[in-house]
């Protein structure tokens, strides 16, 4: 908690204690007051109130509560504090009331009413002051949280292009010396899909509508770079209009299944990327053997990590012997006409 004081702090001491002296002035001429008690005791009370917050703000609640968890030591230093301001307060009202010094007395019972009266004179304005603090810290807390989530998902964007990219360059290596018309169409189909990472690299979501068209593009890559190894189905059930997912999304559960399954024995990999209402689901058969390719860690964990940052909902991931499922929450930012 941030206890260092701002101008706005001395806005509400200003208004609270205007008041205060208002009142304080009204009590004393229905009182009839002599004139020394107005200059002595109301600026005294004023001083002792302003003074003790302040202590309390910048040497009692830092040190002893915030940083160290001294209990024992914010306590004893406060009633020492209380009572020392309580007993200057009483004195000097005991003076400009021109009372009889022999009269005065400090006993344990008037310590207490001075501990007393210390807290409820501060207790007010100390409140409002705290429960401000509080507010203003609990909206800074809030900003740097936000800006904390927009940098860890620049952050894991930043990690899907390295990635995305190491997957396909020995591809277009050997696909050169193969067969150059379709090294250039997967060049093409390549450049466009780093075109749209590049236009939506500050996108947290994108509509499913240009999800989808990089799908189709992603689709043609592996397929040119496996050849009959895989076979993809797509079933939309749902209309595609309002709906979002994170900024690619269906290519990392797409690279998901090429990266860890490879036919075997003339067996295709068939994959189903199904849309419904409120889920997009990609369910894969599964390959016996096992890829030797490595994961770079910025795949489902990152998908699923994203999800924590942009929705209450998870992608849900079911893993059996023969297929891998994973639904993904679709995202709806506006009711759909």
């Amino acid at each position: 908690m941030n206890t260092k004081l701002n101008r706005s702090d001395f806005m509400l001491f200003l208004i609270y204690y205007s008041i205060s002296v208002l009142m304080a002035v009204y009590e004393y001429i229905d009182r009839e007051n002599d004139l020394i008690e107005y200059f002595l005791d109301i600026p005294t009370f004023i001083i002792l109130d302003v003074g003790m917050i302040l202590i309390f703000m910048y040497w009692l609640l830092p040190d002893y509560i915030i940083n160290k968890k001294k209990y024992l030591h914010f306590t004893f230093w406060s009633v020492l504090l209380m009572t020392t301001a309580g007993f200057l307060e009483n004195a000097i009202g005991f003076y400009s009331g021109g009372h009889d010094w022999s009269k005065f007395t400090f006993n344990f019972q008037k310590i207490l009413n001075y501990i007393s009266n210390t807290a409820e004179s501060m207790g007010l304005p100390f409140g409002l002051l705290l429960a401000k603090k509080y507010y203003e810290n609990q909206v800074l807390f809030s900003t740097i949280q936000q800006k904390q989530k927009e940098n860890e998902l620049k952050l894991l964007r930043s990690q899907i292009s390295p990635h995305f990219l190491f997957n396909n360059l020995n591809t277009l290596d050997a696909l050169i010396d193969s067969d150059t018309e379709k090294a250039k169409e997967y060049i093409n189909r390549l450049s466009s899909l780093y075109r749209y990472l590049i236009q939506t690299k500050d996108a947290e979501v994108m509509e499913l509508t240009e999800e989808m068209n990089l799908a189709e593009n992603y689709i043609f890559l592996i397929k040119t770079r496996f050849g009959n190894d895989y076979e993809f189905t797509i079933t939309k059930n749902a209309s595609l209009e309002h709906k979002f997912v994170p900024t690619g999304a269906i290519q990392t559960l797409l690279e998901n299944v090429a990266k860890h399954n490879r036919s075997q024995h003339g067996k295709v990999i068939t994959a189903t990327l199904t849309i419904d209402e409120d889920w997009l689901t990609i369910s894969n058969t599964k390959s016996m053997i096992k890829t030797n390719q490595e994961s770079l860690g910025t795949g489902l964990k990152n998908l699923e990590y994203r999800y924590t940052l942009l929705s209450d909902q998870k992608p849900i991931i079911t893993d059996n012997v023969s297929d891998f499922t994973v639904k993904i929450p679709i995202i709806k930012l506006s009711e759909e006409s």
